[in-house]
């Protein structure tokens, strides 16, 4: 079986290709010629998922998986959400989101926090979403090197290390990604 997952974030790819089985053959947008920019103007996490993978197997044809991922703030009111990857702006930079969202905090006490992700699969003419969430809170300064996005200032329930201090594997078991494409997985080996 080959299954497109449609990113151009090379750590995303990178996350992902731990969690699938030898079994399925994983390509990214690059392998199937895809460069131009999936859509994503959807009002909600899932109906992005769902709008990125339909793209991909209405242009390219490929079975298809797109996920897409919010960080949801409680004191926030759920921001930035959907916008996470463009919450300080179009130029869609993390560090620039990460400085937001740390000095919009700066004097809130109640930091919780979760990681939604939500995978949408187009496949044999089907779609189906799986859905993972990981809960935790909003550190006060970035703290590691590792991973990516909010990974340096979100530091899931349970743990003493933000996502950017742990090592792929611990992430991947805890995290609202790895959730979901455990989801993923388990349906398609069903």
């Amino acid at each position: 079986m080959q299954l497109v997952f449609a990113t151009n974030n090379l750590n995303k790819l990178k996350e992902v290709q731990a969690l699938i089985p030898a079994h399925i053959k994983l390509l990214s947008l690059k392998d199937i010629g895809c460069f131009e920019d999936v859509p994503e103007t959807q009002n909600t996490i899932e109906a992005n998922a769902i709008q990125k993978a339909a793209y991909v197997k209405q242009h390219y044809g490929y079975d298809c998986f797109a996920d897409d991922t919010g960080l949801e703030v409680d004191a926030l009111h759920g921001a930035p959400g959907v916008y996470s990857a463009r919450y300080a702006g179009e130029q869609r930079n993390a560090d620039d989101n990460t400085n937001k969202l740390l000095a919009e905090l700066r004097d809130k006490e109640n930091r919780s926090a979760h990681f939604k992700t939500v995978v949408a699969l187009q496949l044999n003419g089907k779609q189906h979403t799986f859905t993972g969430i990981c809960k935790g809170e909003i550190t006060t300064a970035k703290q590691g090197e590792k991973g990516f996005g909010y990974d340096p200032v979100f530091k899931p329930h349970g743990y003493n290390q933000t996502f950017a201090e742990m090592d792929l594997n611990l992430k991947n078991s805890i995290g609202h990604r790895g959730k979901a494409i455990k989801l993923l997985v388990a349906f398609l080996n069903s």
